[in-house]
């Protein structure tokens, strides 16, 4: 209870808010990347307590979300592959592609489980030794190391049943497409603190060197948001562009060098497609050829042949929402049509979504 009280304390939240009102003298837009980012903003109220001069606007860090629709549809066409399992965190179950989704593919046979771990696949592919289990790789560098482990202790084991099928992302290239695309003008990137705990604070200089937009990492408290918010108004307002570490307790400049050590074993950079973003070059994690006998869109083309390329469902706007030129609130299908009981789009089925995040903690509750 300690820890929880340091970080939302409300005295020395009221000495940020004062801070950041103080210097803020001109209009910024700032954009949290991360999607538990923009859920801690919402559930918190800090969009309502920060001058009018702050304006935040949520990203491309929900990796549900940003899946592409394509992918998604392969995603359902190995589930049908014959006496596969196909191993998938919960956020995706419900995520809707052009022919369905893994729900209504496992309520028409398909035998599809939710793990809460990578391991917890490699479990089901030793209790079904005649099966293929097909674990689907979703996430951004947070959970890429973990994945890339059960691969390394599947072999080290001699589980030859465990497959991958990878939709992992690397979270700066994203980044980069929005600010190259200027579809909106950013005067500050709140990092993600869980992606820079495995790349480190200094991955993101690149936005600061190349593009001279300053970076707060910050941690998912109240405090860690503001101090990251203060940060990031005081380099506006000075015309600075730095890459500072607000999350000092969990992120290092170099980050977790294990964990980057294992993503280089087992993926190799690869493009990857977007949701509301499209293909972009050097965004992606895929096996390397050491572990090609383990790739299930290799195993198994066969299901995907005849797949093709999907867009979003008719009036849904996520992609835009993604890109941070949208609130979910500007959608004509937002609490209407689309809801979390009956979502249309992804951003409103996951627990990162911006659209889950208005419609739970947002004004109109």
């Amino acid at each position: 209870m300690r820890y929880v009280d340091e970080y939302r304390d409300p005295a020395a939240a009221r000495a940020l808010i004062a801070q950041i009102t103080a210097s803020s003298r001109r209009p910024v837009t700032l954009m949290e990347f991360c999607g538990g980012h923009t859920h801690a903003i919402l559930r918190f109220g800090l969009r309502q307590l920060l001058p009018a001069t702050v304006r935040l606007r949520s990203g491309p860090g929900c990796p549900v979300c940003v899946t592409s629709a394509a992918d998604l549809d392969r995603a359902i066409a190995l589930a049908r592959v014959p006496d596969a399992i196909l191993a998938t965190f919960g956020d995706m179950v419900r995520v809707p592609g052009s022919c369905g989704t893994l729900e209504a593919a496992r309520a028409g046979g398909a035998d599809v489980r939710v793990v809460y771990s990578p391991l917890n696949a490699l479990a089901l592919a030793r209790r079904h030794p005649d099966r293929p289990v097909i674990l689907l790789g979703i996430g951004f560098e947070t959970t890429a190391p973990g994945v890339a482990a059960t691969v390394e202790r599947a072999e080290a084991e001699g589980v030859p049943n465990l497959y991958l099928h990878s939709l992992h992302k690397r979270t700066l290239p994203a980044m980069r497409a929005i600010l190259e695309g200027g579809a909106v003008h950013l005067d500050g990137v709140i990092g993600p603190g869980h992606v820079a705990a495995v790349v480190g604070s200094r991955a993101w200089r690149p936005l600061a060197d190349d593009y001279r937009v300053p970076c707060a990492v910050a941690g998912f408290e109240p405090l860690d948001l503001l101090e990251a918010i203060a940060r990031l108004v005081e380099m506006a307002e000075g015309g600075q562009a730095k890459v500072v570490n607000a999350y000092g307790r969990g992120v290092r400049p170099e980050g977790n060098p294990v964990a980057q050590e294992a993503l280089e074993r087992v993926f190799s950079v690869a493009d990857a497609d977007w949701r509301g973003l499209g293909v972009l070059p050097g965004s992606g994690l895929a096996l390397r050829p050491a572990y090609a006998h383990r790739d299930a869109g290799q195993v198994f083309s066969a299901a995907l042949e005849g797949v093709e390329p999907a867009g979003d469902p008719p009036g849904c706007r996520c992609g835009d929402v993604l890109r941070g030129t949208l609130e979910p609130t500007e959608c004509p299908l937002y609490r209407t049509v689309c809801t979390p009981l009956h979502p249309v789009g992804p951003c409103m089925v996951s627990g990162e979504g911006a659209c889950a995040a208005h419609y739970r903690y947002g004004e109109a509750r």
